[in-house]
């Protein structure tokens, strides 16, 4: 199997090294229009001379551009693409109805996470409908190189994607806040106290995994009637609601402007192509 990456930034060059773990460089293809970052993965890939090129062997197609670069990629490849080739946008704003737009052919999302770089992303995908189950095993298995993978309708990628690809910086700047205040209340050091609450965290997460103990079970576990942590969780119950809801708002809202100005793009591309002929 032949697995091309169109766009080595930093999402495209994480697949690029986490699948070379189980594929040759042989079988790995890959295309930027920046030749300095093909350099820092050309030896674990094989590097093409254009995207069309690219298309023309892969079985699976990695699209890892901009949404505003993606309708050139699109009208490049769509004539070279392998009958049975599946295409798999990594950018959730761009609807399976505007790559269609350009491009009619079987196509997936996929939404990894940065977790993907210690092997435990918890990779989101969606899929249009001519994609075979075949596909499906075959996308899926690839992924798990990652971690687990999610299956999702294309409706429910947006707060799937928050839930899992942004959540890490959505975690990171709530415990950033939570150690920059903890500094002014203690003489401990910063490095300390950051490695005490990732230490927490983790094992928190491991403590509920392991058990199935829920949020709930845990605040009741720790928060004694009338102590000190059942003070601390009633400042949180009580002014973090507003700030979640505000952060689903607005990641939301932008999320479908983004949508729509991609889809946009796309029809406005279509249509000076087709002025042009």
């Amino acid at each position: 199997m032949k697995i091309g990456v169109i766009g080595c930034g930093s999402m495209g060059t994480m697949l690029l090294r986490q699948f070379s773990v189980r594929y040759p460089a042989d079988d790995l293809l890959a295309f930027n229009r920046s030749a300095e970052k093909l350099q820092a993965v050309s030896d674990i890939c094989t590097v093409c001379g254009s995207c069309r090129s690219l298309a023309e062997q892969a079985d699976i197609i990695f699209l890892c551009v901009r949404p505003a670069d993606l309708p050139a990629v699109l009208t490049e490849i769509k004539d070279a693409v392998l009958p049975d080739a599946l295409l798999v946008s990594l950018n959730g704003s761009v609807t399976f109805e505007a790559i269609a737009g350009i491009l009619p052919h079987k196509t997936a999302k996929a939404i990894p996470s940065v977790t993907a770089e210690i092997g435990r992303s918890q990779t989101l995908v969606c899929y249009n409908e001519a994609v075979t189950e075949a596909d499906r095993q075959k996308l899926e298995a690839l992924l798990r190189c990652m971690g687990s993978v999610t299956v999702l309708p294309e409706r429910e990628l947006g707060m799937g994607s928050e839930l899992v690809s942004c959540m890490p910086g959505f975690l990171a700047s709530v415990f950033d806040v939570i150690c920059r205040e903890a500094e002014t209340h203690t003489a401990i050091p910063a490095e300390q106290i950051t490695d005490m609450l990732l230490q927490t965290v983790a094992s928190t997460a491991a403590l509920m995994t392991e058990t199935g103990m829920d949020f709930q079970e845990v605040v009741t576990r720790v928060a004694t009637k009338g102590g000190i942590t059942e003070a601390g969780t009633a400042v949180i119950y009580g002014q973090f609601p507003e700030t979640a809801a505000e952060l689903f708002r607005r990641t939301l809202a932008k999320r479908a402007q983004t949508a729509e100005k991609t889809a946009a793009l796309m029809r406005t591309y279509t249509e000076n192509k087709e002025m042009q002929l």
